[in-house]
């Protein structure tokens, strides 16, 4: 699949903002989050929203025609990306809600503060997992058609908001190594997760010209791809970037996001600058950002069997 960049943007910061709100709004609700004050939460749960509000937008720089992007919540019945676009909506209005009344009520959890902010955590999380779904539930590319790629979805976005929320807490003053512990464990997890993945996509076969044409007696080959020149299908579908381009990215993959994270942090617990989880977190955006590109250039859509492209 061709990676567009747009798309690479709205997974990536979406996804970093959603694990960002639902991470403080859980810590909030539970009385976890060590020594909040209004200001620092108010500034934790705007960056999210911030990095939500950037990657829908830059979501729809990928549609041919955007004006007609209402129709995406129109087939909530059958399509997982109605569903992500109701689900992205109605988080909104509860989101913020719940950050109006932090200066009202303080650091005091009304029963307010709870039922909006538990809504805004349950959608956060569904419209994260809703995303990963939408490629998920593709059968034409058996990269995708898996479910370790909602799990990656929303374990990468939690392991970018912890790290976010480590970070900004750091920037604030704050020096608790409860939060450091928890970005380091969902970095470690989603590390392991996208180990997984990748060896999942290695060993699981793909359709073939065989199984797409149903002759089973002897191997089929094709004989003419039906074009002389490159078409919507071959531009979108068909980009290759090379096994040895796909093996230097993954070193990128887990060396910026995750090895170089686990790291600084580790260097933070050790007694070192709170400084190094602002690098942290630059590090694993762009390490997410390289695995998001991955996620998209080694899909191999069925359709390219006829265009004489293994899948």
């Amino acid at each position: 699949m061709h990676p567009a960049l747009s798309v690479i943007l709205f997974t990536v910061l979406s996804g970093a903002g959603y694990g960002l709100f639902s991470l403080v709004t859980l810590l909030h609700l539970t009385g976890l989050y060590p020594a909040p004050g209004p200001t620092e939460l108010m500034t934790q749960l705007g960056l999210a929203l911030a990095l939500i509000t950037f990657g829908l937008f830059s979501s729809t720089l990928h549609l041919h025609n955007p004006k007609n992007a209402w129709r995406a919540v129109m087939r909530v019945r059958t399509s997982w990306l109605s569903r992500e676009a109701v689900c992205a909506l109605s988080f909104y209005p509860f989101a913020l809600i719940y950050l109006w009344q932090i200066p009202r009520a303080g650091v005091e959890v009304g029963p307010l503060m709870v039922v909006v902010g538990g809504m805004a955590l349950f959608l956060a999380l569904l419209t994260v997992f809703t995303t990963g779904m939408i490629y998920a539930s593709l059968k034409t590319i058996r990269q995708w058609n898996t479910a370790l790629t909602p799990a990656n979805y929303l374990l990468l976005g939690l392991a970018l908001g912890a790290t976010a929320l480590a970070a900004v807490h750091a920037g604030f003053g704050g020096r608790s190594e409860g939060l450091v512990l928890l970005a380091l464990g969902l970095v470690l997890l989603a590390g392991v997760m996208k180990g997984l993945y990748y060896l999942w996509i290695r060993e699981v076969t793909g359709p073939s010209l065989n199984t797409a044409t149903g002759f089973t007696q002897a191997r089929v080959r094709l004989l003419d791809q039906g074009h002389t020149a490159g078409t919507f299908l071959t531009r979108e579908f068909g980009f290759d970037p090379g096994a040895r381009r796909i093996f230097r990215v993954r070193l990128g993959v887990f060396g910026f996001g995750f090895l170089l994270p686990l790291l600084l942090m580790g260097m933070v617990l050790a007694g070192g600058s709170s400084l190094w989880l602002a690098l942290a977190l630059v590090s694993a955006l762009a390490g997410i950002g390289l695995e998001r590109w991955l996620f998209f250039a080694e899909a191999r859509h069925g359709v390219m069997l006829y265009h004489g492209q293994r899948t």
